[in-house]
């Protein structure tokens, strides 16, 4: 089989070699096996559901959690030859929606957001299909949100049931040993054995660097105006994408914009494709972009403002250096800059007040007399009517979501004021084995200089796309 696998990555993908974990994992799914997959980022894990697809009849269905991911996933397809592939979210039009409805057997790749695969209408389409596999994409979303933050998350079990238990495949780059706990909980419960291919998060090629700072443009426009590279600044509000673009435009020549959940999609899949195409240099954006983003060339991160979590920083950091080549993720850190997550927790739990306000949730005729209620606080409102849970049981679950955001911020609070390996901390708390030969380049903690490591940021990026230039011309000469 291993000839076979590798012939048909050639003639489909154009690739002569799998990246790490791609062939273990195609190869489970191919003797049918439910597999949790955990790979790092940049190794290529839509390929191992792309290369199902060509293989095994049947539709894909792909439950994605971003319209930019989805959106970059049915550009890649579309570029490899693939026209029977679709995005079925907000996006779409009425019309759009209706006619992609009618005609879901014709597609062969469907990625759908978790909103949408709820909609009953949606549900009763996708249950009709003959599904080859079902794939939860960036499945950590699966413990990072659901009861307080889009509760659809925690339902995919019924989907699934609904589809007759298809083959499943859950995909991501990051998951400690508790959020693996809560993917198989949640994603594979029909499941009586479960297939690992885990590898490890560590990046060795993004040199990791937390400069302490009181005066975070100043350092923000020094680090740009060295690294003359391609991008992605991230911030915690939208206010502050904005903000810090135009502060871009007025003090450096790099073609800049902002991106965050607020823009119409339009304008996000254009300002996508812009960044993709090298139209834009840097892109200042809220964590609603960027998640298995295709563009292998991005050679810094920066992260403005601090992360509320290492998983979600690891994710974020990760769109660098896809390529292999020599990037860095730079944390700029004021005091105090946790404050807002302490903010965003105060809202979730006054949110959860509201479950104690006088004859809230009491009975189903009283729901046109209830306060008004925010979007998060109606779909609880309706997990109770259907009896999903009582407001204990709910209450429970929300406290013990408080507690674990708590315990993630701590922990990256923890990175930022790492004395020892920033490395080593990342891969700890993931429960991995830390190598006993220190990695040259490793962190501004194990004497990464930044003006030393700036030289190989600079240069590779030219040298690489003149190799990419000669490897594009030698693939059509043989094909030819």
């Amino acid at each position: 089989m291993s000839i076979y696998l590798e012939q048909v990555l050639y003639d489909k993908f154009g690739f002569n070699t799998f990246k790490p974990g791609q062939k273990e994992v195609i190869e489970l799914l191919l003797t049918k096996k439910d597999t949790l997959a955990v790979l790092p980022t940049g190794t290529g894990k839509s390929l191992c559901y792309q290369f199902i697809g060509q293989l095994v009849e049947g539709t894909v269905i792909i439950v994605s959690p971003l319209l930019s991911l989805m959106e970059d996933q049915v550009i890649q397809l579309q570029k490899k030859g693939e026209s029977r592939v679709i995005a079925l979210n907000s996006s779409l039009s009425f019309l759009e929606k209706q006619y992609v409805l009618n005609h879901l057997n014709d597609y062969k790749f469907i990625l759908v957001s978790p909103e949408t695969l709820m909609q009953k209408e949606v549900r009763q389409k996708i249950a009709q299909l003959m599904i080859a596999l079902f794939v939860v994409d960036e499945a950590h979303c699966v413990s990072q949100w659901g009861v307080d933050f889009r509760p659809e998350y925690t339902k995919l079990d019924q989907i699934q049931e609904e589809c007759g238990y298809p083959l499943t495949l859950a995909l991501t780059a990051t998951a400690t040993k508790t959020v693996k706990k809560e993917i198989l909980k949640q994603v594979f419960t029909h499941c009586d054995q479960v297939s690992e291919v885990v590898f490890s998060v560590n990046r060795p090629n993004i040199g990791l660097i937390v400069n302490h700072t009181t005066e975070k443009n100043e350092k923000l426009i020094f680090y740009l105006n060295q690294l003359k590279s391609k991008g992605i600044i991230y911030c915690a509000t939208r206010k502050k994408a904005e903000i810090l673009s135009q502060t871009i435009k007025e003090q450096t020549n790099l073609k800049t914009a902002f991106y965050h959940g607020g823009l119409s999609p339009n304008d996000r899949s254009l300002l996508q494709q812009q960044f993709v195409s090298n139209q834009l240099d840097v892109l200042c954006a809220t964590n609603a972009f960027g998640m298995g983003i295709d563009k292998p060339d991005i050679r810094f991160v920066i992260h403005y403002d601090c992360p509320d979590s290492l998983e979600n920083y690891v994710q974020e950091i990760g769109r660098a250096g896809r390529d292999g080549q020599p990037s860095v993720a730079i944390l700029l850190y004021q005091k105090g800059d946790e404050y807002i997550h302490y903010y965003f927790q105060e809202e979730s739990r006054l949110d959860r007040e509201l479950l104690h306000a006088p004859g809230v949730y009491l009975t189903e005729t009283q729901e046109d007399t209830l306060p008004a209620l925010n979007e998060i606080q109606q779909k609880w409102l309706q997990g109770f009517l259907k009896k999903e849970y009582t407001i204990e049981e709910l209450e429970k679950r929300l406290l013990r979501k408080e507690k674990e955001r708590q315990q993630q911020l701590n922990s990256m609070l923890n990175y930022i004021n790492e004395e020892k390996c920033r490395r080593e901390l990342i891969q700890q708390y993931f429960s991995e084995k830390i190598n006993e030969t220190k990695q040259e380049n490793c962190c501004d903690q194990c004497g990464l200089s930044f003006d030393n490591y700036k030289e190989q940021i600079v240069q590779s990026p030219e040298e690489n796309e003149k190799s990419q230039q000669w490897e594009d011309i030698l693939i059509r000469l043989f094909k030819e």
